[in-house]
């Protein structure tokens, strides 16, 4: 079992793995035949990554890391439910990760439906309608539009959603809260731009450096 990494060095990690991706010099490391065989047995990735079903924002090309380096649940507009938890507090608590990610980008689908229903009341059929009804709550329960006022701009809508979803995996899991006190895990929301492929930081929660 390799040692595990600190969540600085692990959010380290995956900054100069997106400083690679985003000047075209990947390495595209642990993608190699060798490597495949010897993580056949068993997993310890360094990192949970909890993002965006988009198509355009796959996790380990972005922080250019290879198979077994990331823990991954995606979600349309990274909605949380129970099993959503469950599987990023087994990354940590079993498979020993040291950082969770919360991974959100502009033009995000979800974040423009849920200010369309905000502004105008119509709400999308079918199941989408669920993943709708989990994006309003975060962004309106943590005081998303009290700080917007009247403005429902969907960008700023994102950066609420990011935070919000970060603050309510700490206070709806008590294993990541625990770990995120004791310095064992860091839990950030981070943005990523689609156009030039850079992630910003926008909420931490632990010590990351």
């Amino acid at each position: 079992m390799p040692k595990r990494p600190t969540p600085a060095e692990a959010w380290q990690t995956l900054l100069d793995g997106n400083a690679r991706f985003t000047s075209g010099q990947m390495a595209h490391p642990s993608q190699d035949a060798y490597h495949r065989t010897q993580i056949s047995a068993g997993q310890s990735p360094f990192a949970v990554l909890f993002g965006c079903s988009d198509s355009r924002v796959a996790a380990e090309i972005i922080f250019d890391q290879g198979l077994g380096d990331l823990f991954v649940v995606r979600t349309a507009g990274h909605v949380l439910d129970m099993t959503v938890i469950g599987s990023i507090e087994y990354g940590v608590d079993i498979l020993g990760a040291s950082l969770v990610v919360v991974l959100g980008h502009d033009n995000c689908g979800a974040i423009a439906a849920a200010t369309t229903a905000l502004t105008t009341g119509q709400m999308p059929r079918g199941f989408v309608r669920a993943v709708v009804d989990r994006v309003i709550p975060s962004i309106v329960g943590f005081g998303g539009i009290a700080h917007l006022g009247a403005d429902l701009d969907p960008e700023a809508l994102r950066s609420e959603h990011v935070r919000a979803t970060v603050r309510m995996l700490q206070d709806y899991s008590i294993s990541l809260a625990n770990a995120a006190a004791e310095g064992r895990c860091a839990i950030v929301g981070v943005e990523y731009a689609l156009a030039d492929g850079a992630v910003s930081l926008v909420e931490a929660i632990g010590a990351i450096g």
